[in-house]
């Protein structure tokens, strides 16, 4: 059976080779879009591993996403950090026209709604997720990149500055004709440029650490963090910011905004309380962090600008859902931004 970005024949040999899975192997796509792409795939003895790639089209990764990925979770497992165990990367690119690697297939919950979240936990499991979430953080903050052999990922200062010049500049690229969101967003970029926290230490930074980018047990402890794609080294508070950004609450007026957050079901805990579990572990100092939630609800509105223009220039991939809704979504991102700004 034919599957999309899968020659099924030569990598099947190649994991017979490298990785002792026992022919046939079967692939099943999991995970898709314009970012890499992930698969299950499962062999005659019935063991599972997990298969990821660059995307067929859009592209934009080359071959040394693939090697990156691969050298970051195989520097943060020996560390300690939960991550999917690397088990082969093949950078022949006769194999499979692109680069890609396999790694252990982690069995567990995957939370992206609050029906997935009331099904797999009880109430009082559900309140200890986020702690979790955020002591495994601080731990990811805490390796020391140099001994992980991670020091030349990336450059190791100056990673909130580089963030607002680039999603600024992706936010004018992708301006719409007639959609000018009365230039709070541009007002915002300012105020963030010019209140930039001093760095405190440089860290591995995930770069989209939250709930559904983690595979949790069934006592709700995290055994996987996913999606290493622009994981990079800078200012750990970035992560956290982002996380209770997404950190949605019942209560919220932007959680429509977020999807359809799992934690807005009943039992989980608070921004609050995630934020005070991520204290209680790290020596750093969190006085500053209203400045990177506002930073990523802002960080978002630029996203999100960029999918409008796309849209509006007919890059729709098939998709015909409208978009007439978005200037309001990105303006409301960036009032979010502003107001949590303010509250520093």
């Amino acid at each position: 059976m034919s599957v999309l970005g899968i020659n099924h024949e030569s990598v099947s040999a190649w994991m017979v080779e490298n990785v002792g899975a026992v022919a046939p192997l079967t692939f099943d796509l999991i995970a898709g879009g314009r970012s890499n792409l992930t698969y299950r795939v499962t062999d005659a003895a019935g063991r599972h591993y997990a298969l990821r790639r660059p995307p067929t089209s859009h592209v934009l990764p080359t071959a040394h996403d693939m090697v990156r990925e691969h050298t970051i979770i195989s520097a943060l497992a020996p560390q300690g950090i939960p991550v999917a165990t690397p088990l082969g990367l093949c950078v022949d690119e006769t194999v499979n026209e692109r680069p890609f690697y396999v790694m252990q297939f982690v069995e567990g919950h995957i939370l992206r709604d609050a029906t997935q979240a009331t099904a797999a936990f009880t109430e009082a499991q559900r309140a200890l997720i986020g702690p979790s979430l955020a002591r495994t953080l601080s731990r990811l903050h805490d390796v020391d990149v140099e001994a992980a052999g991670l020091g030349s990922l990336a450059r190791h200062d100056g990673y909130i500055e580089r963030q607002v010049k680039r999603w600024r500049g992706q936010y004018e690229q992708m301006a719409v004709d007639g959609v000018t969101h009365d230039g709070i967003v541009e007002a915002v970029g300012d105020a963030l440029a010019a209140s930039i926290p001093t760095q405190q230490k440089v860290a591995v930074v995930h770069g989209d650490y939250r709930l559904d980018n983690t595979v949790l047990n069934d006592a709700g402890d995290v055994t996987a963090i996913l999606d290493w794609e622009i994981c990079t080294l800078g200012d750990p508070l970035a992560d956290v910011g982002l996380l209770l950004v997404y950190w949605t609450e019942a209560a919220d007026g932007a959680a429509a905004l977020l999807g359809a957050a799992p934690t807005t079901a009943a039992g989980f805990s608070t921004r609050a309380e995630v934020l005070s579990a991520y204290s209680a572990a790290t020596s750093l100092d969190l006085s500053d962090v209203a400045f990177y939630q506002a930073f990523g609800y802002w960080k978002l509105a630029c996203i999100l600008q960029g999918v409008f223009a796309r849209y509006r220039a007919g890059a729709t991939a098939g998709d015909t859902g409208s978009v007439d809704e978005f200037p309001k979504h990105i303006r409301l991102l960036a009032e979010t931004a502003k107001t949590t700004l303010e509250s520093m």
